[in-house]
């Protein structure tokens, strides 16, 4: 009869009923192929499959204490790891199981996509989205306007869940950013692990709702752990080391956008075609009422909450009124188009592109985000627009 910890994951994991597949080299996928056999009794079976992950993982936590207790079962005596685990470590172990388990069952469609992502141009080859209640990261890869996900990793966050608000608060925050760059293994704390990336918190929508904090990474693992309980850090996603260094090549500085969303639902491919195409007339609306130099009608699509860099909707209506009264024509044409569904806002949605103004005496190309949201009426404004 297995031990304490075996009967405390068993309860949490076995009501999943999940099916799992082959062994695969990834020592999650031996340490789930092991869970399955022994929930089928399979004591000798299980203890075989985690032979080779726990000799080349020895710090992989779950997989040992698995192991440990497997043997203790074959050999009918109790077992001294697991007695010697605190209630917290036990419960982070427990949680850590039961994520890794759901994320098998939830057995995602290849052909399905997260949500959040409507629409990701060829100027990236890449994207990350983490759901992080599942503790799960996706890597997809961008293939002609395709989405793909081509890996998925367990992956750590806040001590204080999700929803980030403020300094010291150890929550993770929950929005889209983008990579701002990479430190090195050496460079850093034995806390990283073997590197980390910088991301771009708060963003545009934070400060607008004032939240405040600072340094949100992706980071590494001490080395001599192999992964930490679910919810663990000061507000930072983690992974283990390896699958860290294995997610590095894709990770581009300024490009990759990382979605952190605290609800992610699955759609087919084709499922959100008829939404990116009605919020993508609505962005070229904008733009071909701006170039007609229509300025009222250009200003009714924001919001009378309005804000950008420090002006408000009425500041912005006087600037824009005078500068368009100057102009005899004007020209302006979107490309590399990004469309979001904006995680955690009611509503929201994120377009970023870049836009190439031209008139008859300036010419500008610029980055712009901007927040739009859908009002009762079904109407959408914009809320936030900033230049990046």
């Amino acid at each position: 009869m297995p031990d304490r910890f075996l009967r405390a994951a068993a309860a949490a994991l076995c009501a999943l009923s999940c099916t799992v597949a082959a062994a695969e080299p990834h020592p999650e996928g031996q340490l789930l192929a092991a869970i399955e056999d022994l929930n089928q009794g399979k004591v000798n079976e299980a203890w075989t499959t985690l032979d080779g992950p726990v000799k080349r993982q020895p710090n992989f936590g779950l997989a040992h204490l698995f192991y440990d207790e497997l043997q203790a079962a074959r050999a009918g005596t109790a077992s001294r790891e697991v007695a010697a685990l605190s209630d917290p470590e036990m419960q982070g172990l427990v949680e850590e199981a039961r994520l890794r388990l759901e994320s098998l069952r939830q057995n995602i469609p290849e052909t399905s996509v997260p949500d959040v992502i409507l629409r990701l141009s060829a100027a990236h080859r890449h994207a990350v989205v983490v759901d992080l209640p599942r503790a799960r990261l996706y890597l997809l890869e961008n293939r002609d306007g395709e989405l793909h996900v081509i890996r998925n990793y367990y992956a750590s966050s806040g001590k204080g869940g999700w929803g980030k608000r403020s300094t010291g608060d150890n929550r993770t925050p929950v929005g889209v950013y983008h990579v701002t760059g990479y430190i090195k293994d050496q460079a850093l704390p034995e806390l990283y692990g073997a590197g980390a990336f910088p991301l771009s918190y708060p963003n545009v929508w934070d400060r607008r709702l004032k939240y405040t904090g600072s340094g949100i990474w992706l980071h590494g693992v001490p080395r001599d752990t192999y992964v930490r309980a679910p919810r663990s850090s000061e507000g930072c996603v983690t992974l283990a080391n390896d699958d860290l260094m294995d997610l590095k090549p894709f990770l581009v500085k300024g490009v990759t956008p990382v979605v952190f969303t605290d609800s992610l639902s699955w759609r087919p491919q084709d499922q959100g075609l008829d939404q990116r195409a009605e919020f993508m007339r609505q962005v070229e609306r904008w733009r071909a009422t701006w170039s007609a130099l229509d300025t009222e009608g250009y200003l009714a699509y924001y919001a009378d909450d309005f804000e950008t860099d420090g002006m408000s909707k009425p500041a912005f209506s006087v600037y824009k009124r005078r500068v368009n009264a100057g102009k005899k024509r004007i020209d302006v044409q979107l490309s590399d188009v990004d469309l979001f569904r904006y995680p955690g806002g009611d509503g929201l949605m994120l377009a970023r592109f870049t836009q190439h103004y031209r008139s008859d005496t300036f010419n500008a190309t610029n980055e712009k985000e901007q927040f739009w949201r859908r009002l009762p009426d079904g109407r959408w404004q914009i809320v936030k627009e900033a230049s990046r």
